[in-house]
């Protein structure tokens, strides 16, 4: 058996949460006891939809990322856990708490750098995604939100088939890659945005075909036009600091500093005089 990968993609993930329902829909009442006994109603999600709503009106994006255990070829909860195969890997490289061996030590909770376990208070047992491993093992090709998922967002594949999306694609948390080793990859990952709207005070119009330059630490570039409306979006940047400067008919403005750090920038209207 071939080692499995998930492989998310998030340029089409519309936030439905048809994933988190159906995982919720496989796993409370149900009891899968070795591989998972029935997760609680409420306060557990081992498939998770987060949305972050990124920058300020009207320079808003939505983004939404399933988010559940990662699987990782060098989990961090099998090491912290004292109990010999109470988390173990199977051959499909899907980690798996053994409900039968589990003594609530809670050790794994406090491990996971991705906060993908959670601890059932009623019976005493960390808990988390399975990748529905009891399917699997009945004849399933896949877990159950994957198979739900409407616009084939989520995909769950042979590790081998998967190498040109997983070359195209990150992981959660980037500094962990190579000390857990995640096998859940994200495609289109959404980086820092910043954006604007250039006009004429004079003429009270937007201005449409500006040449806006951005420009990072190590002077790379990226070049755009404003759009019909005055826009102009540069997305997908990394974390740091940027100059911008915006140039029409020979008038300039320019802005310094531009920190994407913390959040994304919308600058407003932005007046070229």
């Amino acid at each position: 058996m071939g080692k499995k990968v998930f492989v998310i993609d998030l340029s089409i993930c519309n936030g439905c949460y048809t994933c988190q329902f159906a995982c919720k829909d496989e796993h409370c009442g149900n009891d899968w006891s070795p591989i998972a006994k029935s997760q609680p109603e409420i306060g557990q999600f081992w498939m998770k939809l987060t949305e972050e709503v990124c920058g300020t009106v009207p320079k808003v994006k939505v983004a939404y990322r399933p988010h559940m255990c990662m699987h990782c070829d060098n989990a961090a909860c099998m090491s912290a856990c004292p109990v010999d195969d109470a988390i173990y890997k199977r051959e499909d490289g899907l980690v798996i708490i053994n409900s039968d061996k589990c003594t609530g030590c809670r050790n794994c909770l406090d491990a996971c750098p991705y906060d993908a376990i959670y601890f059932n208070e009623d019976s005493n047992l960390a808990q988390k995604c399975t990748g529905c491993a009891h399917l699997l093992d009945n004849g399933w090709t896949e877990p159950r939100c994957v198979d739900a998922c409407p616009t084939l967002a989520l995909k769950f594949m042979d590790e081998a088939d998967a190498k040109d999306l997983i070359a195209d694609s990150q992981v959660w948390k980037p500094e962990l890659k190579d000390k857990v080793k995640p096998r859940v990859y994200y495609q289109n990952l959404p980086g820092k945005f910043i954006a604007g709207t250039l006009y004429d005070p004079e003429e009270e119009e937007v201005i449409i075909g500006a040449v806006a330059t951005l420009t990072n630490n190590d002077g790379t570039a990226l070049t755009l036009e404003t759009d019909s409306y005055g826009d102009f979006w540069f997305e997908k940047l990394e974390q740091g600091i940027f100059d911008l400067t915006l140039k029409s008919n020979g008038k300039v403005k320019s802005f310094t500093g531009l920190d994407t750090t913390e959040k994304d920038l919308n600058l407003g209207d932005i007046p070229l005089v």
